[in-house]
């Protein structure tokens, strides 16, 4: 039961990468006045806002795919779920601290949750390894 419980919280996980996957890629409004991903504290210094969108869409995208291979992957007890789960939420950590604006408000629109969602799921299934 623990197993099918966290295949679930990783594709929903990996769900939440396509919803900031459409607020990058301008498709709605998460929140009104939400800018992200425009304003990355380095992408912007490097890239035009479109392509910093694009780079986001695509990493969003990756995210979302690699949370749900690793769900598959602990749903039929392969063994490999775990690099997968463990390679996909440091990916996701690092695409939303590029994607940050470097300022200390609304760190929450800013993907500071996932961040923390990122490291749990890296504690549970590396070093706590569970489930079983």
């Amino acid at each position: 039961m623990a197993r099918i419980i966290v295949a679930v919280f990783l594709v929903l996980h990996g769900l939440v990468h396509l919803l900031y996957m459409g607020q990058s890629a301008r498709l709605f409004e998460l929140q009104p006045g939400l800018t992200w991903p425009s304003g990355s504290w380095l992408l912007s210094k490097f890239l035009a806002d479109g392509a910093a969108r694009l780079v986001a869409d695509v990493s969003c995208v990756l995210a979302a795919l690699g949370f749900g291979v690793a769900a598959v992957g602990l749903i039929l007890d392969q063994t490999w779920w775990r690099p997968t789960v463990a390679a996909t939420a440091v990916f996701s950590a690092l695409l939303y601290v590029l994607f940050w604006n470097g300022q200390l408000q609304r760190l929450d629109q800013q993907g500071a949750v996932a961040i923390l969602i990122n490291a749990a799921i890296l504690v549970i299934a590396l070093l706590l390894r569970w489930p079983q």
